[in-house]
């Protein structure tokens, strides 16, 4: 059962009917409300939403940049990710003025700025020279950077030198699982003048929890049936499901968003941390349970007000569902029998109608340490099954 788009468009349908105006630093405007929270269980299904198409190849690529550690949207670009181009471009921009403003009052300086390169110059520039590259396509100590090199730009500090919070947090879910402090934060106040963006999605938990018998007993049969059927004695059970390397505890996940792009961001962060559940749970051999968002200001852009009504949908009339049906010649019944067949076989009441969620294929370990150095999963291990989905909807980026 697809609980999350009902989550989701409700929410967007709360804050078009409650939510206050207020500015923003993009100069567009929003309505917003504060204090939400999203709740998925993995059971259901990967968090992939139905009720607009989803680019998956840009929550893989974005997800795999933070998890390598990585700062610099050089990789982003070379594989179709271009979330973080704005951001990127802005910042060049501000700097080229600057420089331009400098040189005015001093011609007798070195001329630093250049004659201005468009968006999809600048774009192309950094995909193609490195040493450009280098200097315009780093975004400072963002995400990937605490994630894996916490404090590493503290000043003489032994204590807060390169710490790496995903491996330590892989190593106490390993060794100490019921742990109340398996955190991973990025917001680093020492260091957020020095971020071309704050985090909006500023820090996660994990919790774990032993499985039951009966929960290990279904994926058991699930995956190795021959070996379920066989034994029958609960000694012997335990110890062929341990050697079949049954998981013996979920995990999930809860991560804190101070601010929440809703139309744009939202469905993006909410199935960027169900792969990062996902990726943890294959790690450590534990179940994915529950994905939780708490969301702070939660607010829809007004250049997204239109897009989002579309994706709320709209009541089907009935000869709108007729329409649906009419090939398969059930629209010549009787109004009462029409009207059970259509509930019978699902035919759609409203123009977004959810559909049923995928699943993440059964991908290959690959976050691993192995001599002093992290093994990364490759974007290609990543694939999603049976994902069907209405089409996208486009919509601005504001940065």
């Amino acid at each position: 059962m697809n609980n999350l788009d009902k989550q989701y468009t409700d929410l967007l349908q709360h804050i078009l009917d409650n939510g206050v105006e207020k500015k923003d630093r993009t100069g567009i405007g929003t309505l917003s409300v504060f204090g939400r929270q999203i709740r998925h269980k993995m059971s259901e299904g990967y968090p992939l939403l139905t009720t607009k198409k989803m680019y998956f190849k840009g929550i893989v690529v974005e997800l795999l940049w933070f998890l390598r550690g990585d700062t610099n949207i050089k990789y982003l670009i070379e594989n179709e990710c271009h979330i973080w181009d704005g951001d990127a471009y802005k910042k060049y921009k501000t700097k080229q003025e600057e420089y331009w403003e400098e040189w005015q009052t001093d011609t007798t300086q070195v001329k630093k700025f250049d004659d201005g390169l468009s968006k999809e110059e600048f774009i192309n520039k950094i995909k193609t020279d490195d040493e450009f590259a280098k200097k315009w396509g780093d975004l400072g100590p963002i995400y990937g950077h605490q994630w894996r090199n916490w404090g590493s730009g503290a000043l003489e500090d032994k204590y807060l030198d390169n710490i790496d919070q995903i491996q330590n947090l892989i190593e106490q879910l390993k060794t100490n699982p019921d742990s109340r402090r398996l955190m991973v934060n990025a917001w680093n106040v020492g260091e957020l003048d020095q971020m071309t963006l704050p985090p909006c999605h500023y820090g996660f938990q994990v919790y774990t929890r032993e499985l039951t018998e009966d929960e290990r007993m279904k994926i058991w049969t699930e995956y190795y049936p021959t070996n379920a059927l066989m034994v029958s004695y609960n000694e012997s059970r335990h110890s062929v499901m341990d050697n079949d390397n049954i998981p013996k505890r979920a995990i999930s996940l809860m991560w804190n968003q101070r601010s929440v792009d809703t139309f744009l961001g939202l469905p993006f962060n909410i199935a960027s941390y169900g792969l990062l559940l996902e990726i943890i749970g294959k790690e450590v051999n534990m179940v994915p349970d529950e994905l939780i968002g708490n969301l702070g200001d939660v607010h829809l852009y007004k250049n997204h007000i239109e897009q989002a009504k579309e994706q709320i949908g709209r009541e089907l009339s009935l000869g709108e569902r007729i329409e649906l049906i009419q090939p398969t010649g059930m629209d010549a019944l009787i109004p009462e029998a029409r009207d059970k067949w259509m509930e019978d076989n699902n035919i759609p009441t409203h123009t977004r109608e959810p559909m049923k969620l995928p699943h993440i294929n059964n991908f290959v370990k690959g976050l691993t340490y192995v001599d002093n150095k992290w093994k990364y999963y490759e974007i290609s291990n990543f694939e999603i099954e049976n994902y069907e989905s209405h089409p996208p909807i486009k919509a601005p980026l504001n940065n």
